[in-house]
């Protein structure tokens, strides 16, 4: 119908999206078939021939109510596209008018317009947020409200991101998405009655004792030494790696060597780099310099410091093909690099800016630098925008160092050639930033984040 014209008179608001460009290099269709795209893996889910992928939205198709608003929503999703202003806000109301006009209920229609209007929620919120910040599920649970409407953004928004084109789908986006569903459900499932953050750390620390043979008062060391942040935030598996890479960093009694571990994680599609050091300001910057120069990319960071003032960091690097570290001497050449890094009076020379070329430099990002004021009660929350390129996050981080700011969590998402970069930050002090530091600090990033 599309193809032949039918569709774009029959639902006039569509016709405006076919054949639709998106300028940017992140999206590969057109609006129109970006949206069919989506409805065709809709369909793929529901007869569950991509149960194996999506488990999750697989099962969840099964316990909606009404299947025909989830399609309608999908079909609708991006319909406001090159009107101007926010797409989402201007579809919530061309989907409120269209929804009687397909048949649907009062109730539907508002769940399909609501659909519209957050149809990003999702995906920008576990891919830009700290997780672990209870303020993080709060808002976002304030905003859903209900549990069918969890279960039908999550399959919205898997469709629209499997749509956007090949190879934009991942494993660490489908573990970011999972840990705010579940997160999430069990919130709006239990509501008060939920469990709390100290009963959440102490289940996280019973299931890293079960998978370890080690005696009680060595595991209850090590749980003290670590912050709630931490056993929130990292999955059991890095927990266990976490654990022994930082026993056998200190059975050498009096060495001082920082300890970098770097291994393949297939099911997150990159590899892990694991550095266990003493904390000092700047070091978060000195290891994403050495990842840059060389030549890995930056794709999730999460910071640590234990009560002893030793940081323990997880980053997640790919290579330039945006592929995990198979190889277990490039794997190597890695470590060395982190650990060169850590042992020098000087950080490693970042990478000389590369010439942008004709296909990136064909779009036009404005660099800015938000500051989310009410994303966190115990830290700034500061979001940058700016064209993606090497060593970007290693300026950034050069910039919050230059600054004097502790840097507690760090979120990197990249839409072909925007990168998104959020940090969660505090003075030395350990309190959220005043108006001055603020300013400041926006001043310096915006200068990182502008093209060189």
């Amino acid at each position: 119908m599309n193809e032949a014209g039918i569709f774009g008179r029959l639902v006039p608001d569509f016709g405006r999206v076919v054949a639709q460009m998106q300028f940017d290099m992140y999206h590969h269709y057109t609006v129109d078939e970006h949206s069919i795209r989506a409805i065709g893996l809709l369909a793929a889910i529901e007869r569950g021939e991509l149960a194996e992928d999506h488990p999750l939205s697989t099962a969840l198709f099964r316990q909606i109510a009404s299947r025909r608003t989830l399609y309608v929503a999908v079909l609708l999703h991006d319909i406001a596209k090159g009107r101007g202003g926010d797409h989402s806000v201007i579809g919530e109301r061309i989907a409120l008018e269209l929804g009687p006009r397909f048949g649907l209920d009062p109730a539907e229609t508002e769940t399909v317009a609501w659909l519209v209007r957050h149809h990003l929620l999702l995906s920008s919120t576990a891919f830009k947020r700290d997780l672990a910040d209870p303020k993080t599920i709060e808002d976002f649970v304030t905003t859903v409200q209900s549990p069918e409407r969890l279960r039908l953004l999550l399959i919205l928004t898997v469709v629209d991101i499997r749509a956007v084109g090949p190879g934009v789908w991942n494993d660490w986006k489908r573990q970011l998405l999972r840990a705010l569903f579940d997160a999430a459900e069990e919130r709006l499932r239990l509501g008060h009655k939920q469990r709390g953050r100290p009963e959440q750390v102490a289940a996280r620390q019973g299931e890293l004792a079960a998978a370890l043979d080690w005696r009680a008062g060595a595991m209850r060391a090590h749980f003290k030494r670590l912050p709630d942040s931490y056993w929130l935030a990292e999955p059991l598996e890095w927990q266990l790696a976490n654990v022994r890479q930082v026993a056998a960093a200190e059975a050498h009694i009096g060495e001082a060597k920082p300890s970098v571990v770097a291994e393949h994680d297939a099911e997150r599609g990159a590899t892990r780099i694991s550095v266990f050091a003493p904390d000092r300001p700047g070091l978060f910057y000195r290891i994403c310099a050495a990842l840059a120069a060389s030549g890995a990319s930056i794709v999730d960071a999460r910071i640590h410091t234990t009560r002893d003032a030793m940081a323990l960091d997880n980053l997640l690097v790919q290579d330039a093909q945006a592929r995990a570290y198979a190889d277990k001497r490039l794997r190597g050449r890695l470590i060395r690099a982190v650990e060169a890094a850590l042992a020098s009076d000087q950080p490693p020379p970042l990478p000389k800016a590369e010439p942008l070329g004709a296909r990136r430099a064909a779009f036009t990002i404005a660099p800015s630098v938000i500051v989310a004021g009410g994303a966190s009660t115990r830290t700034t929350v500061v979001e940058v925008n700016a064209r993606d390129r090497p060593a970007l996050l290693a300026r950034l981080a050069g910039a919050i160092h230059a600054e004097g700011h502790r840097l507690h969590s760090a979120h990197i998402a990249t839409y072909g050639e925007r990168a998104v970069d959020v940090f969660y930050l505090t003075g030395a002090d350990g309190r959220k930033l005043g108006a001055d530091e603020i300013e400041s600090l926006r001043s310096r990033l915006f200068a990182a984040a502008s093209d060189l």
